[in-house]
């Protein structure tokens, strides 16, 4: 790849697991009152949801991580926590009004296998009681190799849990004892090799790069030991430095000790044509799966979706987040959950769903919503119908010019496509459509470098 392209498009940009992006929602004039409006408007128009529910506690701070977590070995904070969840949840089926059809579930964190198995257990049990589920039903769970055992494995394929993902990270020491993240490949097998003895359909790896200390051997090396094991969807992206968020571990590393943009877009080009001489598929921005994978058969179907768990393979319905800073996704409007664990608690006892910011979108939202969806999950966009279009999109298409310019779009009537050059740019072109960021640049730096 041109190290010129690289300097020139290389700028910090969001990864749009949502539009409006967190930054630039407009909380004053979000409400409690609005959110539960937008959500009972989706219900009524879809019966069916997607839960995620956040899994905040870990027994050691991963230094890459930025996700919001609580660092604890007192895992007697399991059994409040999981009755704090199962009363949010029937905060919010008393605003649906009956029974909803959960279409996906997803267990992130933190760690969720910090929890007991059967604490986890009782916790979805309790969550299923009053939803509907079929066999077309999306389970799935973030697993630690170093401590996910059998037990948990059984239990949730009892349940009908059939896609496990694994951080992986690096299989290189050195960058695992900077990232305070120590797991041999041995776990890593194991765990691999006992979910799908346990029924598990669709295991995944997550791999970054761009970590610090990490090279270009290091990522061959991980990338060859992963094809020992051939997961069936793999998560290969890029290490977000965002030192300035409260809470992770990142402010110990400077510039010097990370990757320089052109050696880790090396690492990317690398890893790529290694996964793909592997036999995977690249789907949407940093994913890859096997074709017999359910997120290919998305891709292939035209149901890709984005959403703050990354790709899904379901659309249209609802996402509601349990748990401290989940973020929920009404289609018409995003909630976030307070960020600490007392305050989040404290809330749901006094019978208040446990929101503190939001953004109820648009119309205008809501097309360019439509826009970089499709452009994150199918590398194109349209604006041949007049509900695509909108006031601004002339001066959009001349931002984007200068990148058809640089062989990073094309251009057909009345719409555009990402090539396959352009493909690790697609977030500086969404940011081309993003109105919100053209209207107000930041004053600081909000988001990690988009190469």
């Amino acid at each position: 790849m041109s190290t010129n392209l690289i300097s020139k498009y290389n700028v910090p940009g969001p990864r749009y697991t949502s539009y409006p992006t967190v930054p630039y929602w407009q909380e004053d004039s979000f409400s409690l009152a609005a959110w539960k409006e937008s959500l009972k408007r989706s219900f009524s128009e879809n019966k069916e949801i997607s839960l995620y529910i956040h899994l905040p506690f870990c027994e050691s701070l991963c230094t890459f991580c930025g996700c919001n977590k609580r660092i604890t070995k007192k895992h007697e904070v399991e059994s409040p926590y999981i009755e704090t969840l199962l009363r949010e949840w029937d905060l919010y089926l008393e605003i649906l009004g009956e029974k909803p059809t959960i279409r996906e579930l997803h267990l992130g964190g933190g760690t969720p296998t910090f929890f007991a198995s059967e604490n986890l257990k009782f916790l979805l049990n309790m969550l299923f009681r009053k939803a509907n589920k079929d066999c077309e039903t999306e389970l799935s769970f973030e697993g630690h190799p170093n401590n996910t055992t059998k037990e948990h494995l059984k239990m949730f394929s009892d349940l009908g849990f059939k896609r496990v993902s694994y951080g992986v990270q690096d299989y290189s020491e050195k960058v695992q004892k900077a990232i305070h993240r120590i797991q041999p490949f041995e776990n890593v097998k194991r765990a691999t090799e006992e979910s799908r003895e346990a029924g598990f359909t669709s295991v995944g790896h997550d791999i970054i790069f761009g970590l610090p200390f990490q090279t270009k051997n290091d990522i061959i090396e991980t990338i060859e030991k992963t094809k020992l094991l051939m997961p069936d969807r793999i998560a290969f992206y890029s290490y977000a430095h965002v030192p300035w968020i409260k809470g992770n571990g990142q402010r110990g590393f400077k510039d010097s000790d990370l990757p320089a943009a052109d050696e880790k877009r090396e690492m990317y080009e690398v890893g790529k044509q290694m996964l793909e001489a592997a036999g995977y598929v690249e789907i949407g921005m940093d994913h890859f799966a096997l074709k017999t994978d359910s997120l290919y058969k998305a891709l292939e179907e035209k149901k890709l979706h984005r959403n703050f768990m990354g790709y899904t393979t379901s659309s249209g319905a609802s996402m509601i987040g349990l748990g401290v800073s989940a973020i929920s996704d009404s289609w018409y409007g995003f909630a976030q959950n307070e960020k600490s664990v007392e305050a989040y608690q404290s809330l749901i006892a006094d019978g208040i769903i446990p929101v503190f910011r939001g953004h109820i979108l648009n119309e205008e939202d809501l097309i360019i919503r439509k826009h970089i969806l499709n452009l994150m999950c199918h590398l194109e966009t349209s604006w041949e119908s007049s509900k695509d279009y909108f006031e601004e999109l002339p001066e959009v298409l001349t931002k984007v010019g200068e990148m058809e310019a640089d062989g990073l779009v094309n251009f057909k009537e009345n719409a555009l496509t990402i090539p396959e050059k352009g493909r690790p740019f697609v977030r500086n072109i969404c940011m081309a459509f993003d109105l919100r960021i053209q209207a107000k640049k930041p004053d600081t730096q909000l988001f990690s470098m988009t190469v």
